[in-house]
């Protein structure tokens, strides 16, 4: 009896860790497809940082059969050489790092940038006197980058053309 009842405890301690740790991760944001997400420029200390890639576990599994519907459709519609456009992204990040080391034209910007599927999502704020498009045509220029979405704010604290951390859904 008493080997059953310690079994029992151990039984009860063992769920209800499992418990808070499903708890704990359900919430928890990661980059599970490791798309590239980076800082391009950081002048602007209260720009929010944008959600980028990050989501939850479910979030990621629900995703998962679109993103590969969405991965190779570039391929069999023979627009891409690879058989996913996600393969894309690693070279296409290491591109825009080579196009901004300096990081010229970007002063007073924060800036960060996701790849995900040939597309580049430039998020941040900049001041009013900002070139977005410029950005945006130095960013479009970049081979293999099939399109680039601007979503950037001069005012950090009205509501942001994109989706932070803090405030993701």
């Amino acid at each position: 009896m008493k080997r059953w009842r310690a079994a029992a405890v151990l039984f009860v301690m063992s769920a209800s860790l499992h418990a808070q740790q499903t708890d704990t991760s359900a919430t928890e944001r990661k980059n599970w497809y490791n798309d590239p997400f980076f800082t391009l420029s950081h002048a602007m200390a209260d720009c929010p940082l944008p959600l980028g890639p990050l989501m939850t576990k479910a979030q990621m599994e629900d995703d998962a059969h679109y993103r590969v519907e969405r991965g190779t459709t570039c391929w069999l519609a023979h627009k891409c050489t690879k058989p996913n456009s996600y393969m894309y992204d690693a070279p296409i990040a290491d591109a825009i790092h080579a196009q901004f080391k300096d990081a010229k034209g970007l002063d007073g910007t924060s800036i960060w940038i996701t790849v995900q599927r040939r597309f580049v999502y430039a998020e941040g704020c900049a001041p009013a006197s900002f070139d977005a498009h410029a950005l945006q045509q130095r960013l479009e220029a970049i081979p293999d980058v099939e399109q680039v979405f601007m979503r950037v704010t001069i005012d950090p604290h009205a509501p942001l053309p994109y989706k932070t951390l803090a405030a993701p859904e």
